[in-house]
């Protein structure tokens, strides 16, 4: 429909008279509709009418022109602007190295000294050239096709138009006029009137499809709404109808999920994409394969939406696609093909194919345009008409110098001079496009801001959404809140009534320094949450929808009621402190390592240390003006009766000969060194951290962004493979294409690694039910069907008709809901092997990215391969597969990550490769192989589908949007409608006509000769948006006499192998009496261990980032420590400081497992999504290796943190005296070894059960404050009550601290520090030795002087043993104490696994059968 009011290609009038035009373009509209809206208000429409985007008589069209009425006659709405682009002299280049080689923890170092050499200028880097000569104009109103195979520089061009550079650069000689604005004012002033909307789908999963387009929509909307609305029902309308228009507003309350949380269809999130990006109403926009995931009559809506913007909105529309119908090229107005970055072709795309069937080229019959014009890039699918052999352009090169002379490059040249001319860079237009943006904006917001909003409106949205987030998932919240009320109510009862006298001066100062302690440890998490959400706010600071500060402060605020209110529920209440998990916050708040025994070069870490004026004042508070009572006195006993109060003082710090008290304002001033006067000037100075740290941190998310791109380029370890020289295509397509598609078909036919197989599957009457709310919802519908050996059967449908759900079904890997029907083989049930015995290409090319190619089809074939077959025989097989998927030239390449691995195509083949490698016995399952191919990449596909078939394979493949020429490739069809309700199975036909043929004769119109049979099936069931039917075609296939055959043949199958052996026909003969043939796992459980261990090991050494911060958390830590304590004395306060290093360092447990859980986790998706439905290795198998493979790191980080912490502090002198120093420091190790060890285990302990890492970490840092508090360093087991005693011994910390201490230092001297000395009179005529032998030998200590009579200077300790005894620690206790480690190491891995196994392994759930009627 919008073909017929397409607007006259060209703007040949001056942009002044654009509004105009656009006014009476609006009325012409309205005279033409169908439907009379003129007048019509869309926000007032009435229910059910054609402007009510929730009823079913929605019309786009109608919509868009009431729409314009309505914004043209509002005087206050905002002028309408447009924004053209024409481009000369288009050169873009980047820089890359010669090689690049996979990192390892062996090798980085390498990497290390190439920064170097880069940072100095010494490094010369590759320039390689993306786009070169690129020129044409795309005026307000046209819609542009970039066409190319990937590697050609379609994403790069689409991201040069529309601002986005990273990475790359364009050179200073191109020119780029966006309709008179100059590119560096467009990427500034003007961003997100020009965006890129990127393949990938980047939300947050649990956010509703509903709330993500309302977010959109209310972020772009304009200051004066027309129409009379507010900005919330305007948001809301927008958000419905680009709903409607897509055929998503089924959705609305669904969650939007990704790869990894189940949500809307990937068809349906792909829409979701595109509805953001048209809610940003942007007069550019540039679409990079948007079509991709999307069926052919979603990919032609889309299409058609894009054009009605054009139209009636005069937006510049530049879209790429790789698989484009017929239908969506004509919605075009020009075309732009590129060759290996070289400019082909530019012009109007009903010209596009002519130009070079004039060059000698022929087009198929059948073949779209956008193939025949895509396959001028590659000479194999290219078709040369007879006698022009020898005068057709071959390489790009000879296409672009063609293109170079011919008149249509004049013209276009032309263009673009006149277009220069007519819109000079700075001139009126500028004037006038900036007006109309102004007028959009809000009041507040500066002239020159890329944004709509003012900043408060930003934040006020981000902060609506967040609660929408919040109320979405709100575990992770609600479980910080829980942990900590416990902990408050934990810490209560341990301090509970703390008595004002002395004895209760460690446990205030304890207590306060653990309240500190909580809130530098809370902040840790909060970096996992900040890093998901990161690619999502860039993506949105792109289309300028908000500051990504403005989300940051809208954060902040969020959390706040909940940090709030976590602060008022502990004890302290006090105001919560901006902190940090570095080791020296909470090291230096002057609790753990008082301010006289800071070393000098440390001194000013405690100035810089929030926590440290925090926890000052909470002291200063606690202490001020407040007297205490002694509870013990030196001398006292029986010999000390009646004594006068001088020759007597209080056994404290700060106490005072002949006072029975402790004043709290000498005691702070004696034993921290604080200062009464500083309490208020400390929260001051706190306040002033928290602004200067929350500006650096609202300035930084503005400015820093992701790593950025670097293009696709292949990746091999060192060693191993060769290099090619750069291309254009390593930018974007990674691997030179021809060279693999000039392999020889005939040297790929002459493999026979495929088996001819003979086991028919069968299925009958299956459908599929699942629970949503108190509702159940049928996702499958009674489905029936088979798939025969050498057959290619192809499943189809709308999005969300529920295919991939149907092969999760049949492939058994579907957990949730509930099945019945009938799945057989060869008539009998499925056994717990099939899994195994099948193969399944998932749609998501889910690898482990540090492994290779062949690596991966190696771990493949050895563990899904029959047991009985030779290992040497999986390997050779795994070099035919490599042969037969064209794989040799990256074989040896590493997986990476898309931007640094193997690019689209190539992992698609080895995703297909995987299952190919397992030899499975029965069939292949594969889900969209061709989805975000192009038609290149997506007929080679085909052809190795095809090479299947004739090999005996049974294929049962979902597609989307195939061309003619793919569908006819196919032998059979099981078509399904939403709802999971058959439409058709069955024979597709030579030229599709028995499917035809089917639908004529039930009603269906008759398909037009050149009509693509797979889009004009889904026209005729009324699945493609705007289409609709009368006739209900799943009641139709039920009452057709196809559909009684195939029940018959059905039947027929199951009588036939009723009486044979299951399997036993598409197995070896010496497999027939194998019983290891029909168990769940190919490969016994060793060598499941030994292969998987390997690879972990493997995948550990080759990620350098992660072991290094392993060594980075187990090293500095220890170094800080032990060089704040360096030597540390053995005074008393040095005694309670060397206790404390070990506390600091157990600390370090928290960051431990944090850096743990979220690697886990991304290995733990991998294994559930691919590895584990397919029976390659079992859980237990998983767990274990995961486990060992961090017991082994951590142990060798052991080492690496006892040597850095024992010697620093000095603890190693504390054994001479006994001549214990080597075995000491043997026992110091072990007692570290088990430290790192435990860390490990409880890390997956924790996050066995949970899916995400911060519920984990909210529990793990919960129990690390219970033992932290239980461990006997905070409050010793005397000082507990005695309900919590308990804790003190379960607590693994209780064991570790008194093991460490106990080994650092037993059995040496204790020398007291002057303050620490008490100071009073003896008795007259008596010596200080004297008047204190009798309560020396009763209680210890020694006089620093025994012959004085004046003056006594008494230590109450004379030896570290008796510290140790006052703290419930003992040197006999340490081997003890390590045998107990170990049983709580063993703890958590039995209780990993349980724990794994109770959560998270499916039960098998055996289908329901359909009683026969």
């Amino acid at each position: 429909m919008a073909d017929d009011h397409k607007v006259e290609s060209g703007l040949n009038t001056h942009v002044e008279k654009r509004a105009e035009e656009v006014h009476q373009l609006a009325r012409q509209f309205t005279e033409q509709s169908t439907f009379s809206t003129a007048g019509q208000n869309p926000f007032a429409a009435e229910p059910g009418s054609v402007l009510d985007p929730i009823g079913n008589n929605f019309d786009a069209l109608a919509w868009c022109k009431a729409m314009l009425h309505v914004h043209t006659e509002d005087e206050k709405a905002h002028p309408l602007r447009t924004l053209g682009i024409a481009f000369n002299n288009l050169y873009v280049h980047g820089f890359g190295s010669d090689t690049d080689y996979q990192k390892s923890v062996g090798n980085v170092w390498f990497e290390a000294l190439a920064l170097a050499r880069k940072a100095l200028g010494t490094q010369n880097q590759r320039r390689i050239q993306i786009l070169q000569n690129l020129e044409g104009t795309v005026e307000a109103g046209e819609m542009l096709v970039v066409l190319g195979p990937p590697g050609s520089g379609c994403s790069t061009f689409l991201k040069t138009i529309a601002g986005e550079t990273d990475g790359f650069h364009i050179d200073k000689e191109s020119s780029i006029n966006y309709q008179g604005v100059s590119a560096k004012k467009m990427a500034h002033e003007f961003r997100g009137e020009a965006i890129y909307a990127a393949e990938v789908d980047v939300h947050f999963p649990k956010l509703t499809v509903g709330d993500t387009l309302y977010f959109a929509a209310r972020a772009r909307a304009p200051r004066h709404i027309p129409g009379g609305v507010d900005v919330a029902q305007y948001a809301s309308h927008k958000r419905d109808v680009i709903m409607a228009i897509l055929g998503i507003s089924h959705t609305k309350n669904t969650i939007v999920g990704n790869d990894f949380i189940r949500g809307v269809s990937g068809g349906e999130r792909k829409r979701v994409s595109i509805a953001e990006a048209c809610l940003s109403s942007a007069p550019l926009q540039c679409w990079d394969n948007s079509t991709r995931g999307l069926d052919s009559a979603n990919a032609i809506e889309f299409c058609k939406a894009l054009r009605m913007q054009a139209d009636i909105n005069g937006a510049t529309v530049c879209v790429s696609l790789y698989q484009a119908p017929q239908a969506a090229y004509h919605y075009f107005d020009k075309v732009l093909v590129l060759y290996e970055g070289r400019q082909i072709f530019f012009g109007r795309t009903d010209a596009a194919k002519q130009y070079f069937l004039d060059m000698g080229f022929a087009c198929p019959e059948r073949q779209t345009d956008a193939d025949f014009l895509t396959s001028m890039t590659s000479h194999i699918e290219r078709v040369v008409q007879p006698g022009y052999e020898g005068c057709v352009p071959r390489t790009p090169d000879e296409f672009a110098a063609r293109w170079r002379g011919s008149h249509q490059r004049a013209r276009v040249l032309q263009d673009v001079e006149n277009y220069n001319t007519k819109f000079t860079l700075n001139g009126e237009f500028l004037g006038k496009f900036r007006h109309s943006r102004r007028a959009q904006q809000a009041r507040v917001q500066r002239v020159s801001s890329p944004y709509t909003l003012s900043y408060a409106q930003q934040v006020n949205l981000c902060l609506w959404r967040g609660y929408q987030r919040l109320k979405a998932d709100p575990s992770v919240t609600i479980s910080s809140l829980i942990g900590n009320v416990i902990t408050a109510l934990v810490i209560a009862s341990i301090f509970y009534n703390l008595q004002p006298n002395t004895s209760t001066f460690f446990q205030r100062g304890a207590l306060l320094f653990f309240a500190c302690l909580i809130n530098a440890l809370g902040c840790g998490l909060e970096m996992l949450t900040l890093y998901a959400q990161r690619g999502i706010v860039e993506k949105h600071a792109r289309y300028a929808l908000y500051h990504p500060s403005a989300e940051a402060i809208s954060s902040m605020i969020m959390d706040l009621p909940f940090k709030v209110l976590n602060a008022i529920l502990s004890l302290v209440q006090a105001l919560p402190f901006c902190a940090v998990v570095l080791l020296g916050l909470y090291s230096y708040t002057g609790f753990a390592i008082p301010t006289g025994y800071m070393l000098g070069w440390a001194r000013w870490i405690a100035y810089i240390n929030p926590i440290n004026y925090g926890f000052e004042s909470l002291l200063i508070n606690e202490f001020h003006d407040r007297d205490f009572q002694c509870v013990a006195i030196v001398p006292s006993g029986p010999s000390y009766m009646d004594l006068h109060s001088r020759n007597q003082v209080c056994s404290t710090v700060g106490s005072v000969p002949g006072q029975a008290f402790v004043n709290g304002d000498a005691y702070i001033q004696s034993a921290y060194d604080y200062n009464v006067s500083h309490k208020w000037r400390n929260i001051g100075i706190i306040l002033a951290f928290m602004v200067v740290l929350g500006a650096i941190y609202l300035v930084a998310t503005d400015f820093i962004t992701e790593k950025k791109s670097k293009g696709e380029i292949l990746v091999f370890p060192r060693g191993h493979g060769a290099l090619k020289s750069g291309k254009p295509d390593d930018f974007e397509g990674g691997s030179d294409r021809n060279a693999s598609q000039e392999k020889s078909k005939s040297d790929r036919d002459d493999l026979t690694v495929i088996e001819s197989q003979t086991a028919i599957f069968q299925w009958q009457d299956v459908c599929f039910d699942i629970k949503i709310g108190k509702e159940s919802r049928r996702i499958l519908d009674h489905v029936d069907g088979w798939v025969k050996p050498g057959t290619l059967t192809a499943l189809m449908g709308v999005s969300g008709a529920g295919k991939t759900t149907l092969l999760d079904v049949l492939a058994t890997r579907t957990t949730l809901g509930v099945i019945s029907g009938e799945m057989l083989v060869d008539g009998k049930p499925r056994d717990e092997s099939f899994q195994r015995k099948t193969g399944y290409a998932q749609q998501q090319d889910l690898h482990l990215s540090t492994a290779t190619v062949r690596e991966a089809l190696e771990f493949s074939a050895l563990l899904r391969q029959p047991a009985h077959v030779p290992r040497r025989e999986k390997i050779n097989y795994v070099t035919e597969v490599i042969k037969l998927l064209d794989m040799a030239d990256y074989a040896d390449a590493v997986i990476g990550v898309p931007g640094e691995g193997l690019n689209v195509e190539q992992r698609k083949r080895l995703t297909i490769g995987v299952e190919l490698a397992a030899r499975p016995a029965l069939l292949l399952f594969l889900d969209e192989p061709t989805s975000g191919l192009d038609s290149q990449t997506s007929w080679a596909i085909l052809d190795l589908l095809n090479k299947l078939r004739k090999n005996g394979q049974a294929i049962l493949c979902t597609i989307h949007q195939p061309s003619a020429m793919l569908f006819q490739r196919f032998d059979r069809l099981l078509f399904l409608q939403a709802g999971g309700q058959t439409v058709y199975f069955g024979d597709i036909g030579q030229n599709s006509q028995i499917l035809i043929d089917y639908f004529v004769r039930n009603g269906g119109p008759p398909c037009p000769p050149a009509a693509n049979p797979a889009e004009w099936m889904l026209d005729v069931i009324g699945a493609a948006p705007g289409s609709h039917t009368d006739i209900d075609w799943f009641e139709t296939w039920r009452n057709s006499p196809e559909y009684a055959q195939v029940q018959a043949h059905l039947s027929s199958l199951k009588l036939e192998h009723a009486q044979q052996n299951p399997l036993a026909r598409v197995s070896p003969g010496t497999e027939r009496e194998d019983r290891a043939s029909y168990r769940e796992f190919a490969a016994p459980f060793c060598a499941q261990l030994r292969e998987v261990q390997i690879r972990v090991f493997q995948q550990f050494w080759r990620s350098p980032i992660y072991i290094y911060s392993k060594a980075i958390l187990c090293v500095l830590p220890a170094l800080f420590v032990g060089f704040s304590l360096f030597n540390t004395p053995n005074t008393i306060q040095g005694l309670q400081n060397q206790m404390f290093s070990i506390f600091l360092l157990l600390i370090q447990f928290g960051q431990l497992i944090q850096q743990i859980m979220p690697h886990f986790v991304t290995q733990r998706a991998l294994y559930e999504v691919r590895e584990r439905p397919s029976k390659t290795y079992s859980w237990t198998v998983f767990m274990l290796s995961n486990i060992g493979v961090e017991l082994f790191w951590n142990s060798l980080m052991s080492i690496l943190m006892f040597l850095c912490w024992y010697y620093p502090i000095g603890m190693y002198r504390n054994a001479e005296p006994s001549d214990t120093v080597h075995l000491r420091g043997a026992q110091m190790w072990l007692l570290i070894w088990t430290f790192l060890l435990f860390s490990s285990t409880f890390a997956h302990f924790m996050i066995a059960a949970l899916d995400a890492a911060e519920n984990a970490g909210n529990l793990g840092s919960f129990l690390l404050l219970l033992c932290l508090l239980f461990c006997g360093v905070l409050a010793t087991p005397a000082q507990l009550p005695g309900f919590w005693i308990f804790m003190y011994r379960v607590s693994p910390f209780t064991y570790l601290v008194s093991g460490m201490l106990a080994v650092g230092i037993a059995d040496t001297t204790v020398t007291c520090a002057d303050n620490e000395y008490l100071r009073f009179d003896p008795v007259n005529d008596t010596t200080c030795g004297q008047y204190l032998a009798p309560y020396i030998a009763q209680a210890g200590g020694y006089l620093h002087d025994e012959t004085a009579t004046a003056a006594c200077r008494f230590c109450p300790v004379a030896d570290t043993n008796a510290y140790l005894r006052g703290v419930g620690a003992s040197y006999a206790d340490v081997w003890r104490n390590f045998g107990l480690m170990w049983v709580f190491i063993f703890t958590n891995i039995v209780a990993a696994c349980l724990l794994y196994w109770w959560t998270r392994v499916p039960r098998v759930k055996k289908p329901v059968v359909a009683p026969q009627a």
